[in-house]
C-alpha cells in the first residue's frame, strides 16, 4: 500500500522539534555499525550542492525553510518524518519551486531523483496549490555516446582483472543519459532557469559539467581526486557516513531511521548539529 502524507510543515534548520530530532539521531549513532569516511566523489557532491545553491540564490529568492516535516501513514501507523530539500523558492503564497541537486556519473540516478521529487510534490500539495520541480544535474562522467559507454565498461573490466575480481555474470555498458531520459517522459531538458515549465507534471532538467562547478567554486575548494574512489567501488565495503534526505521518527517507540541517498553527502543540518554537539 502506498504511503499517505498529512500535516506537512515547511521549516528551517532552527526549528526546535527538528533540532530535538537530530539530537536523538546523534544519541543513537554510537550504537550504529562503523561507517567509512565519505569518498571524494561524495564530498564533491556536497560541494557542488553548495555552489549551485549559491548560483540559484543569485537568480531567485531562496527560502531558508527547506525542510519538510510531515506524517507518513502506513495502515494504522503514522510516522513523523523530515525531508531536506536542496533549494526552495516561494514566489507567492500558493506556489513553491523545489530543486533537487544531484552530482552523479550514472544516468540511472535520475530515476531516484524524479521519484524523490514526486514524493516531495505529493507532500507539499498539503501546503501549496502549485508545486514545480527541477533537477540540477552535475554530470561527473555520464557517457554521452555508445563508444564512451563501451570504454567505461572496458576500463571497469580492466580494473576488476587487475584486482583479481571476477564479475558476477556479464556486465553491460552503463546507459546513456538520452536512454534514461527516453524512459522518463515527464523529465524535460532545459537550457536555463528561464525555461522552467509552469507545469506541475513536468520535471525540468538543467545539466552542469564539472568544469562549470569548478568555475563557480574554484578547484581548490573541491574534492576532484576520484581515481581511488573508482577503484574502491569495485569491492563491497562499509556504508559511507553520508545519511541524507529523509529522517523519520515516531511519537511512539519506533527506532529512528535514515534513508540514504547514494549520490549526496551528509545532510548539512546533521553535520552542523554534530559540530554543535555538546553546546
Amino acid at each position: 500500500m502506498a504511503p499517505k502524507y498529512s500535516r506537512p510543515r515547511l521549516i528551517d534548520e532552527g526549528d526546535k522539534q527538528y533540532r530535538a530530532h537530530l539530537a536523538r539521531i546523534m544519541l543513537g549513532k554510537d550504537n550504529h555499525r562503523p561507517t567509512r569516511p565519505p569518498r571524494a566523489r561524495e564530498l564533491f557532491g556536497g560541494e557542488a550542492e553548495v555552489a549551485l545553491r549559491t548560483w540559484l540564490a543569485e537568480r531567485l529568492t531562496l527560502s531558508e525553510r527547506r525542510i519538510v516535516e510531515y506524517l507518513e501513514h502506513r495502515g494504522r501507523n503514522a510516522v513523523t518524518k523530515y525531508r531536506e530539500l536542496d533549494a526552495v523558492a516561494l514566489p507567492d503564497p500558493k506556489s513553491v519551486y523545489v530543486f533537487e541537486i544531484k552530482a552523479s556519473q550514472k544516468a540511472v540516478s535520475l530515476r531516484r531523483a524524479v521519484q524523490q521529487l514526486r514524493d516531495t510534490q505529493t507532500i507539499l500539495k498539503g501546503l501549496f496549490a502549485r508545486v514545480y520541480t527541477t533537477i540540477l544535474l552535475v554530470d561527473t562522467g555520464i557517457p554521452q555516446t555508445s563508444e564512451e559507454a563501451r570504454e567505461q565498461l572496458h576500463q571497469r573490466l580492466e580494473l576488476l582483472a587487475a584486482r583479481g575480481i571476477s564479475p558476477h555474470g556479464p556486465l553491460d555498458p552503463p546507459p546513456l543519459l538520452d536512454e534514461v531520459l527516453a524512459q522518463l517522459p515527464q523529465v524535460r531538458r532545459i537550457e536555463s532557469l528561464d525555461a522552467i515549465a509552469a507545469d506541475e507534471g513536468v520535471v525540468g532538467l538543467l545539466r552542469f559539467g564539472v568544469d562549470e562547478i569548478i568555475a563557480l567554486a574554484g578547484a581548490e575548494n573541491l574534492h576532484l581526486a576520484w581515481d581511488e574512489d573508482d577503484e574502491a567501488e569495485l569491492e563491497p565495503g562499509e556504508e559511507a557516513d553520508t545519511p541524507r534526505y529523509a529522517y523519520s521518527t515516531d511519537p511512539e517507540p519506533v527506532k529512528d531511521a535514515v534513508e540514504p541517498d547514494e549520490d549526496n553527502p551528509l545532510a548539512a543540518a546533521l553535520k552542523k548539529a554534530m559540530r554543535d554537539r555538546g553546546t
